[in-house]
């Protein structure tokens, strides 16, 4: 799931680990979006900051993706509608959906992603990092 000290093993048959988003590494992928993930064998969690006005272009994965909003509101673009998600609302995307997004004001959101996104775990996510 995620290496070093960011992370400890639990007892048990299966390998758990605890961690908190303060240990997790924090990339910066502009000025106006930060990301935190975690990846386990079947899925990405990531804590997405997003300044007010921040972008990200229009894209498309092969992941379902859950993005719920902790504090913000994002305004998401599909090719035939738009939808607001404020504070404490979920929106669900169906894998290969494409959509855009646009922080209506600063916001914290957590999203989930199943399968994980590999293409952020290999760091192929240009469309991210202006």
């Amino acid at each position: 799931m995620c290496g070093g000290k960011t992370t400890r093993e639990e007892p048990g048959e299966t390998m758990i680990r605890v961690t908190s988003w303060e240990k997790i590494e924090t990339e910066n992928l502009s000025e106006q979006i930060t990301r935190k993930m975690l990846n386990g064998e079947n899925a990405t969690v990531a804590r997405i900051t997003l300044k007010r006005g921040a972008v990200v272009p229009r894209h498309t994965h092969p992941s379902e993706q859950f993005s719920l909003i902790l504090t913000g509101a994002l305004k998401f673009i599909f090719d035939d509608r738009e939808v607001h998600v404020g504070a404490g609302e979920m929106l669900f995307i169906p894998a290969n959906v494409p959509h855009a997004a646009q922080a209506l004001e600063d916001t914290d959101d957590l999203d989930i992603f199943a399968p994980r996104r590999e293409d952020w775990i290999r760091k192929e996510d240009a469309y991210l990092r202006k």
